[in-house]
Formats: C-alpha cells, sequence, structure tokens
C-alpha cells in the first residue's frame, strides 16, 4: 500500500557553521608567507630609516620580528589559534634559516667580489720572491704548496688512525679502554690550535729539530684525528646490524665484514667526515706561524725549511697594512675556499662511485 502524498515538502537541515577549531574552516592562500615577507621587510626597512638606523642588520631584525608578528597574528584572525601556532613555529624555522644563511652568503659574496679582482694565472704561478709588500705584483704559488703538502701529510696521517679508532670503538671496543679512548677524543675535538702547536713546539726545542712543513703538518694531525673519529664513529653506527649478522651468519670473519660490508656501506659519510676534518685544518694559523715561520721562497721539500701555507699568506699580506698586500689577502682569501670547495666536491664523486649498489 502506497501512503499518499502530504504535500508538504520538507525544508532540508542547515549545516552548522565550522567551528573555529576544526579543519573546514577558513584557510589563507598559499603564497600569504610571501605576502607577509614582503610586508614586513617594506614596514622593517621603512621604521628603520624613520628612526634614524643605519644599519641592515637592525632592519633585518625589525623585519624579522615583524614577519612572526604578522603571520601569528594574520593566521589567528583569518584561520583559528591552532593553525596560528602552526605557522608561528614555521616562520621561525625560517627566521632561523635565514639568520644563519646570510652571514654565509654575505662573507662568500664579499670574498668573491673582493678577491676576482687580483685573482688570475698570474697570481696562482708566483711567489712573493723579492717583491715588496706595497707593489701589485706577487703571487700565491708558495703558499698554495705549502698548503697541498701540508694538509696532505696531515690527511695521510690522520684518516688512517681515525678510521682505525672509529672502527675499533664501534666493532671492538668495551670496557675501560674504549671509554677513556672515546674521552680523550672528545677532550681533543675541543683543543685550540694554539695548543697542538705548542705542543710539537716543545718537541722540537727537545729534539733539536728546525721549522719545516712536516711539524706543522704534525700539528694540523693532532687536530684532525678526534673529528675524523668522531664523524667516521657515527657513520659506522649507522650501518644496520642486520648487514653484520647476515654476514657472520654466512661464517665470513668479522674482519672481513667490516672491510667487505660495514666500510663500503658506510664510505659516503666516512668520506664526508675526512673532508670536514681537511676543511677544519686548511684553514688553521697559529701552527703555522709557530712551527713553519712562513717563507717568500717557493720550497716544495716539507722536510726542511721554512713553508708557507695560505692561511699564514692572508695573516702575512693582511699585516703589511698596504692596498696591494689587501688585495692579495683577499685573492687568497679565494683561492683557500674554492681549495676547500672542490675537495667536498671530489670527496662526494668518490663517495658516490665507492657506495654499494642498490636494486631497485
Amino acid at each position: 500500500m502506497s501512503h499518499a502524498s502530504t504535500g508538504v515538502q520538507e525544508r532540508p537541515t542547515p549545516t552548522p557553521p565550522a567551528p573555529a577549531g576544526s579543519l573546514s574552516s577558513r584557510a589563507l592562500p598559499r603564497l600569504a608567507p610571501v605576502g607577509f615577507a614582503v610586508v614586513s621587510l617594506a614596514l622593517g626597512i621603512g621604521i628603520g630609516m624613520a628612526a634614524g638606523w643605519h644599519s641592515r642588520v637592525q632592519w633585518g631584525l625589525l623585519s624579522a620580528l615583524l614577519f612572526l608578528t604578522i603571520s601569528y597574528v594574520v593566521t589567528s584572525v583569518v584561520e583559528n589559534q591552532r593553525q596560528a601556532r602552526d605557522r608561528l613555529a614555521t616562520s621561525l624555522v625560517w627566521v632561523c634559516f635565514l639568520l644563519a644563511v646570510v652571514p654565509l652568503a654575505s662573507l662568500l659574496w664579499t670574498t668573491i667580489s673582493r678577491g676576482s679582482e687580483r685573482l688570475d694565472l698570474y697570481f696562482l704561478t708566483h711567489s712573493m720572491a723579492g717583491v715588496l709588500g706595497s707593489e701589485a705584483s706577487g703571487g700565491v704559488y708558495h703558499a698554495l704548496i705549502g698548503t697541498l703538502e701540508q694538509v696532505g701529510i696531515a690527511t695521510v696521517i690522520s684518516a688512517p688512525l681515525g678510521l682505525l679508532t672509529a672502527v675499533y670503538l664501534v666493532e671492538y671496543g668495551k670496557g675501560p679502554l674504549a671509554k677513556a679512548v672515546t674521552f680523550f677524543v672528545d677532550v681533543m675535538t675541543g683543543i685550540p690550535s694554539i695548543v697542538a702547536g705548542l705542543f710539537i713546539l716543545s718537541i722540537m726545542l727537545i729534539a733539536g729539530l728546525e721549522p719545516s712543513g712536516l711539524m706543522g703538518a704534525l700539528a694540523l694531525t693532532i687536530l684532525m684525528i678526534p673529528v675524523v673519529v668522531r664523524s667516521t664513529e657515527e657513520m659506522l653506527k649507522l650501518v644496520p646490524n642486520e648487514l653484520r649478522e647476515a654476514s657472520l651468519a654466512l661464517g665470513i670473519p668479522k674482519w672481513r665484514t667490516i672491510l667487505k660490508v660495514v666500510l663500503p656501506t658506510a664510505i659516503g659519510g666516512i668520506a664526508t667526515g675526512v673532508m670536514l676534518a681537511i676543511a677544519r685544518i686548511a684553514g688553521e694559523t697559529a701552527p703555522i706561524i709557530l712551527l713553519v715561520f712562513g717563507s717568500q721562497l717557493i720550497n716544495p721539500n716539507p722536510f726542511e725549511g721554512a713553508q708557507s701555507s695560505l692561511p699564514f699568506y692572508i695573516y702575512e699580506q693582511y699585516k703589511i697594512g698596504e692596498a696591494a698586500s689587501y688585495d692579495r689577502a683577499w685573492a687568497a682569501a679565494l683561492v683557500l675556499i674554492a681549495f676547500v670547495m672542490i675537495l667536498n666536491l671530489v670527496a662526494r664523486g668518490i663517495a658516490r662511485w665507492k657506495a654499494p649498489k642498490t636494486g631497485r
């Protein structure tokens, strides 16, 4: 039996408005943070100029505070408190990122702009032999040779020692000896470079040795070993234990498991750690001043006679105080940055080449 229609149409139930804290509330456009940044920057510059502030750092800090404030207030009004707190945290991360990047970018830009004026092929292939500080000639060849030899010797000594120490701590180290090694590695990480130089200097005085590039390399070795140990140790800890257990289950000795499984798996991180250690010692000046003495001549023999290095050359040219010496110092600083950058690119290439191949 069908029911007769009453002729009354039922009205749809109205949908209640979304509560303030729901996910269906209003949302700002995706480019809203960009707009907040532009408005904050304009306000920061305007207020800074009106207040008579001449420092761009003050303008930037004020703009950062305004950006955080505007982001939080506008998001609270348009969306809700939960989204406002989330946007405030995101904005704070971006502000901290910019505060860290801007000084580095400024330093790099200043070095490139000032150093490129003097950097040329003549500068890289000539030394300072017979050149006065006020003259515009002269180059960095003798310092570049010294840096390559000293850093190379330190790396040849430090990389195997640091790698083997890290392997011992991760794979074999247990008990008081491992704790003592870990403690001394941590202490050596914070040793000032001048202390390492004084230590080698005392050995030189006791043994009656002459200043040479080797003495400076030994001081750099002291500074490099703990960095290599700590970085390699952390990389080895990231290797899954399942890989070790699978290798040992096949009857492979532990030393061969470390050599064929553990180290190839962590080779990328190990190479990066070694490059970080090289970058740590490449710019040291104090040990070179104490142990190498510096030289204006080209000395390709690191085992005899005074040498120079790029950090010492920069310090030496800045100390002269002439316009030409300042230009040479900036150009040498650019060469040092390029040297470290090239080493990092080579390390990444080696790490990718030696990394274990993974299936799709």
